[in-house]
């Protein structure tokens, strides 16, 4: 607090209620509702589940950051989630940062939290999903989209399925939920750019943060080409919104342990869930 009597989150709540109703909708969708057919509250029912399921994940994640900000006395507004006529019915969410970060700790910190708590979420999410999912033999996927796994989808599917040959996973969608967790999870973490990944490296490499960011616009760009054409929409956003980070007004000269353990972390939760095509037609 500052003094100030801070003003109601009138727009963040009312966000928080758009989305709500948005990822009901996809939801039901999702189970196949004809929501022109079906009454508002049916649809809400149905698609209840997977709503709560993906704004938990996305909140959890925002929340994350929100805490670790605070603790270190950086100013930050609340989650914004941001609704979207879409499969998922949101675009995600964000929080904005209201003052400078002094330390390389402080910066990997803050954004780190978001993704590791993203991630713990996605596995509890997931946990939950897969208990309702099923396998299925399907002859031809013509048409389907067909999802691609992350190493800690992979790990999932063994654990609770066991040896598949043959068979498709359908996924429930609390489970699909954590699958969209993860992908959202190894999305913030690409060391480029203003990510919560571009932070944090350069929090530990911030000389060589310039040509990574660069560097991950090329491997991007190979990706979209030979396998899922969004990264090539990703790697020109990354591109415009520009690869050098903001100069940041850091007290130490070299990144501390924690700092350095922080990087290590998160190259591995990155390794965990990064999906080189998320998506087959």
């Amino acid at each position: 607090m500052d003094g100030r009597m801070e003003k109601f989150p009138w727009l963040n709540l009312i966000l928080l209620i758009i989305t709500f109703f948005t990822t009901s909708i996809a939801g039901a969708l999702q189970l196949g509702v004809d929501i022109h057919k079906t009454g508002i509250f049916e649809v809400i029912e149905k698609g209840l589940p997977f709503s709560v399921a993906i704004m938990f994940v996305l909140g959890i994640h925002e929340m994350g950051h929100y805490v670790t900000a605070r603790r270190y006395g950086v100013r930050v507004t609340l989650p914004y989630f941001i609704p979207a006529p879409t499969l998922l019915g949101t675009f995600g969410a964000f929080i904005k940062m209201k003052s400078p970060v002094y330390s390389r700790r402080q910066l990997a910190s803050v954004a780190f939290n978001g993704p590791l708590w993203g991630f713990l979420a996605s596995i509890f999410v997931t946990a939950i999903g897969l208990n309702f999912s099923k396998t299925e033999v399907i002859t031809s996927t013509r048409g389907m989209i067909e999802l691609g796994d992350p190493l800690i989808m992979k790990l999932f599917y063994l654990f609770y399925f066991g040896n598949i040959d043959g068979k498709t996973i359908v996924l429930h969608p609390v489970a699909f939920a954590g699958w969209i967790g993860f992908f959202v999870t190894s999305l913030n973490l690409l060391p480029a750019s203003q990510l919560d990944g571009g932070h944090i490296f350069y929090a530990v490499f911030d000389t060589l943060h310039r040509y990574v960011s660069l560097l991950v616009v090329f491997v991007l760009l190979i990706l979209g080409i030979w396998g899922w054409g969004g990264w090539i929409i990703w790697a020109l956003l990354i591109y415009i919104i520009g690869v050098k980070h903001p100069p940041s007004p850091f007290f130490e000269e070299e990144p501390d342990s924690r700092t350095k353990v922080i990087f290590l972390l998160a190259l591995v939760i990155f390794i965990l869930t990064f999906i080189p095509v998320p998506f087959k037609m």
